[in-house]
């Protein structure tokens, strides 16, 4: 650094600003790396102060900060003298110099040493000389590096730094006691009394907290069990409290009082004075309100209204079996065995008021010892203060499954026996085997009776237990349910089934609400039949007359009015002719007759070429479907419930048809069979090739060529073969997500083509039976081989399944209720998402056309 010391003093002028500036910047530097310990000291120090803990703490912890403040900041500073150098200006000016390019300073500090007798080597100098000089003018002032990071790895001068401007933004007193009463022996400074109070009410009650500084003295209405808060400041020996609901006046003065308002009284605070009033907290009250209602299950449904001035915060009810009301009779002879009180809480509602809480219980007791049992029900309502109300005992019939099968009636029985006591057990066992001795014509399966009887070998051991006795209980309702409800798949057993259920019902005397339910599965059970009575007529395309009798016909209009008055008479009470009426629509549904179709022989070339264009498209769809698990990387055991529901009903609806694959003469199915079997061990390629083969066959025997709809038909179904076949080779290329579009162009083409083969059908049958009309031909209710062709519901067929010129839509006063009628229909049959695809297109088709 000697080297600056010959730096000229004009060149210095020059520095005169940022050198000064660079030097000051340096005394910065220095002090601080020597004294930063004693500025974080200081700034400890005065947190301390300015956020009030010496307010808080005693007099000797203030005390020992105040020492222990004072030796760090000793020490610190005689650090911090010990190690401060002063900066020098020859510092300043090379600091100032390394920031300039090419350290001008330095070079205009040095001499010329060889040729300076040269004048050509001193001109040379001289203009390096002038270049340095003109670089001056690009000093610029140092800013101080005090690098205190390396100095300070725990930042405690960040920390002491943060505790200050926290203390001053948020302190609570500004100098706390003060540095006087730190000194011991020094009097502290007392600052003048005052006060602040507050009443909370209790958090339930949902009233704002008052601030008592701000209430009018006199009269003051809180809730009861308000809590009040009073903070005093200052001298608070000069502050007097008076109040009546502490047991204990404090001898001497606190900062705090704390008690609760639990009656009325008063409160008095220097020279203010309120005369409070407890506002009583009532106990909640709870009633049982409305009529007992119940289903076939056995779910109950009782009301309840519940208040409270405050809000119901729980309830709960309580059932208690009514001993002196049961007969006594059979197996409730015996004493009954203990059993605690049924209990349940009670619905509350999770938003808004509670003041006023109106309700329903709905629970099942079906299971339950004491179910279709007397008993007295007691509600009990509770508030946020624990307080009580109980409900008047209500006594009502514990609500059970009604059971309509006589066997389960007797399996129910019997197990209430046991429950009842198990002294019940042997003679429960015993008519229970009696029961299932000859089990052929009362149980529906062989093996319901054994079941009871290995169930019934349990009751008759001598170390019957509780445990056990449970169990069997469990069993015994379990084959009972399996009894009452059965597995009813036909939709001639379910209407029969209901039939049965409803008439034993009211022969019972079920309630309303029961006989209701029970009407609604008489519904839709006659709907589901219809509806099969219908889809086997479309099927088989004719029927055949009656051997012995007229088939009744019955529209469906019908049977809903009768069903209807059936109805309005249970309402009504009338039993004995809702009886009879019942008994009368049995009679009318057994008399109407569906012939099973003839198969093959049933169907025309058109009938069956829409039949295979079916089996076609629901296979392709499958094999969609294949080909999209594949992709997916799932296994084909992985497939819908929908799809396999479709390809059942699918199934289902060829029964009796020979499909693709199927030649005349073999059973329903078994060409299905083939066909599966042949699928086995190929691939996706080789199946979507094999239906494209099979597509092609299909498009050549189409009939209705000469038609337009025909030609439509044929070219929508050439080009579904087109994306077949492109499907194929995408198949074996491993594009799957290809595949899958051009299979999904495949089956629209189908679905058009199957469109125009429907038009190209209807059309033929039209021209068909007009040519008939002509001639004269056919007959009004008869074809020409003397067969009846009306469906069950009175509709007459036509040629080809189109309806007969004589149908009851074209004639009568009453066409436009039934066009009206079939809309509805069709409209029904559109929602319904379990139908196939192709009947839901269809039907959709037909509601856009009309």
């Amino acid at each position: 650094m000697e080297r600056y010391d010959q730096f000229p003093q004009k060149a210095r002028a020059r520095l005169r600003r940022p050198l000064m500036a660079t030097w000051a910047g340096l005394w910065v530097e220095r002090a601080l790396r020597a004294f930063w310990p004693l500025l974080s000291s200081l700034a400890l120090f005065g947190a301390w102060l300015f956020s009030g803990l010496a307010a808080i703490t005693p007099l000797w912890a203030s005390q020992f900060a105040f020492a222990l403040a004072t030796l760090a900041i000793l020490t610190s500073a005689v650090l911090g003298v010990m190690r401060f150098r002063r900066p020098r200006r020859i510092e300043a000016l090379a600091r100032l110099d390394a920031a300039l390019p090419g350290t001008p300073i330095a070079a205009l500090s040095d001499a010329q040493v060889t040729g300076v007798a040269d004048p050509a080597s001193r001109a040379v100098w001289e203009a390096h000389l002038a270049r340095m000089a003109e670089k001056l003018d690009a000093a610029r002032a140092q800013s101080p590096r005090p690098e205190l990071a390396p100095r300070d790895p725990f930042a405690l001068r960040l920390i002491a730094a943060t505790a200050l401007v926290v203390a001053l933004l948020f302190g609570v007193r500004l100098a706390g006691p003060g540095l006087s009463s730190m000194v011991p022996g020094a009097a502290p400074e007392v600052a003048q009394a005052s006060w602040e109070g507050w009443i909370e009410p209790p958090a339930y009650t949902g009233k704002p907290t008052l601030y008592l500084n701000d209430q009018p003295t006199g009269d003051l209405t809180v809730p009861d069990g308000s809590r009040v808060t009073l903070r005093l400041y200052g001298k608070v020996d000069e502050i007097t409290i008076s109040e009546t609901w502490s047991d204990e006046t404090p001898t001497e003065p606190l900062p705090t009082r704390l008690f609760t308002i639990d009656g009325a009284g008063t409160l008095t605070i220097n020279d203010d004075n309120w005369q409070i009033t407890a506002l009583d907290d009532a106990a909640p009250a709870i009633e049982v309100t409305g009529d007992l209602t119940r289903t076939l299950a056995g779910e109950m449904q009782q009301g309840f209204t519940a208040t409270d001035d405050y809000g119901v915060a729980t309830g709960r009810a309580q059932f208690d079996l009514d001993l002196p009301e049961v007969e006594r009779e059979y197996g409730l002879t015996a004493d009954p065995e203990p059993r605690d009180p049924i209990v349940v809480d009670l619905p509350m509602p999770f938003r808004g008021s509670r003041e006023e809480v109106e309700e329903l219980l709905v629970e099942n007791f079906a299971e339950h010892p004491w179910a279709e049992m007397p008993v007295t029900v007691t509600m009990t309502a509770v508030d946020a203060a624990g307080q009580t109300g109980q409900s008047d005992p209500v006594a009502l019939t514990l609500p059970g499954r009604r059971f309509l099968n006589p066997i389960a009636q007797a399996i129910i029985e019997m197990r209430r026996d046991i429950l009842w006591t198990m002294d019940n057990a042997p003679r429960a066992a015993r008519i229970l085997r009696a029961v299932s001795h000859a089990p052929e014509g009362f149980f529906p399966k062989s093996g319901q009776a054994e079941q009871l009887r290995a169930t019934l070998a349990a009751l008759e051991t001598d170390g019957l237990n509780s445990p056990v006795r449970d169990e069997v209980a469990q069993s015994l309702w379990d084959l009972a349910i399996e009894l009452e409800e059965g597995a009813l798949a036909d939709a001639l057993e379910r209407l029969r089934r209901a039939q049965d259920r409803l008439q034993e019902a009211m022969e019972q005397g079920a309630t309303p609400e029961e006989l209701s339910e029970l009407m609604n599965e008489l519904r839709e059970a006659m709907r589901d039949y219809m509806n099969q009575l219908a889809e086997q007529s479309r099927e088989n395309g004719e029927q055949q007359q009656a051997q012995n009798g007229e088939t009744m016909e019955m529209s469906q209009q019908d049977l809903q009015e009768m069903m209807d008055r059936i109805e309005e008479l249970m309402r009504e009470g009338r039993m004995e002719e809702a009886q009879q009426m019942l008994q009368m629509l049995q009679q009318m549904m057994e008399n109407m007759q569906v012939t099973q179709g003839q198969g093959q022989q049933g169907q025309n070339p058109g009938q069956q070429a829409m039949r295979d264009l079916q089996d076609t498209l629901r296979d392709q769809r499958d094999l969609s479907d294949e080909t999209f698990r594949d992709q997916q990387g799932q296994q084909p055991g992985q497939q819908g419930q929908q799809g396999q529901q479709e390809g059942q009903q699918g199934q289902g609806d060829q029964q009796g048809q020979p499909g693709q694959g199927q030649q005349p003469g073999q059973e329903p199915g078994q060409g299905q069979g083939q066909n599966e079997d042949q699928k086995q061990g190929m691939g996706l390629a080789e199946r979507q090739q094999m239906l494209e083969n099979q597509l092609r066959r299909q498009r050549d025997n189409l009939p209705g060529a000469g038609t337009e709809e025909g030609r439509a038909a044929r070219e929508a179904l050439d080009r579904a073969g087109r994306a077949m076949d492109d499907a194929a080779d995408a198949l074996e290329q491993g594009d799957n997500a290809g595949a899958l579009d051009r299979q999904a162009d495949a089956m629209e083409e189908m679905r058009e083509g199957m469109r125009n083969l429907e038009d190209a059908l209807r059309r033929e049958a039209q021209d068909g039976q007009d040519q008939q009309q002509a001639g004269g031909q056919g007959e009004q209710r008869g074809g020409p081989d003397g067969r009846d062709r009306r469906d069950p519901l009175g509709r007459e067929a036509g040629d080809r399944g189109a309806l007969g010129s004589d149908s009851p839509l074209a004639d009568g006063d009453d066409v436009y209720r039934r066009a009206e009628e079939l809309m509805e229909e069709l409209r029904r049959r559109s929602g319904e998402t379990e139908r196939p695809e192709l009947e839901r297109e269809y039907v959709e088709r037909l509601l856009d056309l009309f």
